[in-house]
């Protein structure tokens, strides 16, 4: 009689074990997160990554050139998450390519500068001057804003926030935009009176905010920077442990540190980011 019982109790201990098992691989499945940045982000990210290793979450970094888009590598699948953009990027790449990304987490902003090499001042920069601009719709509409606000010139009524030599009212300096690759803007410098270079691409280039001869301030509404994520994966819970990981004070506290302003930690709601978007489109 005792074989049996013991049989049995066995049995019992390996389904248990297995049944464990499998909960346990499960579980690390999900708290593995593949997260797709750009390399000037990477010391924040890197500091997140041993921060959520106590929230049981096991980030891998993915870092990508400018060359591959990240929004790219999340559509495919090939990453969980990425953070390297802001709303109006995302809103034009979804509508561009029939994908269906969503931000699930606001992180900062990091505010677009006119920089140059030539001039020390806006009222120097001469009649008929080239400003150079990053080419793709969303940034080259968000130069455009920047220019306006500085007095070069005037955007068309009903602005939808993309660029465009159309979208371009008043011009009273004749100025010359030129539309070029956004990796390529700091380079172009020594050619142009000044290029509108975006803010990681200017810290990659060893620029900092206080050499611009303008910025945005962190009221730039469209330009809040994302934790952006497959629509079907928005609500897994991982990834908004990951979100309240980043919207901390002490990930605040670092980005101030680190980047000298250059970054501003920008945490708000989803329903704040979407009114903020409401609001720039009915402009």
């Amino acid at each position: 009689m005792k074989k049996p019982i013991f049989l049995l109790l066995l049995l019992f201990i390996l389904v248990i074990t297995g049944c464990s098992n499998s909960s346990s691989s499960a579980n690390s499945k999900e708290a593995k997160i593949k997260v797709g940045i750009r390399s000037s982000d990477l010391r924040t990210w890197e500091f997140i990554k041993e921060k959520a290793k106590k929230q049981g979450l096991d980030i891998e970094l993915v870092n990508f050139s400018s060359a591959y888009d990240p929004n790219q590598a999340l559509a495919e699948g090939e990453i969980d998450v990425n953070a390297f953009q802001h709303v109006a990027y995302l809103d034009s790449f979804n509508q561009k390519n029939g994908t269906d990304i969503v931000p699930i987490g606001t992180t900062i902003i990091a505010p677009l500068g006119l920089y140059s090499e030539k001039y020390k001042s806006l009222k120097d920069i001469p009649n008929g001057a080239q400003i150079a601009v990053p080419n793709d719709p969303s940034n080259w509409g968000r130069a455009l804003v920047l220019l306006q606000e500085a007095d070069l010139i005037t955007v068309v009524e009903g602005f939808d926030g993309n660029g465009g030599e159309d979208k371009i009212k008043s011009n009273p300096k004749n100025l010359k935009i030129v539309p070029v690759d956004s990796a390529s803007t700091p380079r172009v410098m020594q050619d142009t009176a000044a290029s509108i270079i975006n803010n990681g691409v200017a810290v990659e280039a060893g620029l900092s905010l206080k050499d611009a001869l303008i910025h945005e301030n962190k009221t730039a509404k469209p330009y809040i920077n994302v934790i952006a994520a497959r629509k079907k994966d928005q609500d897994k819970v991982y990834l908004k442990k990951l979100v309240k990981v980043y919207q901390s004070k002490s990930t605040a506290a670092f980005i101030k540190k680190t980047y000298k302003g250059n970054y501003i930690p920008t945490f708000i709601s989803l329903k704040e980011l979407n009114a903020y978007k409401d609001t720039y489109k009915t402009k």
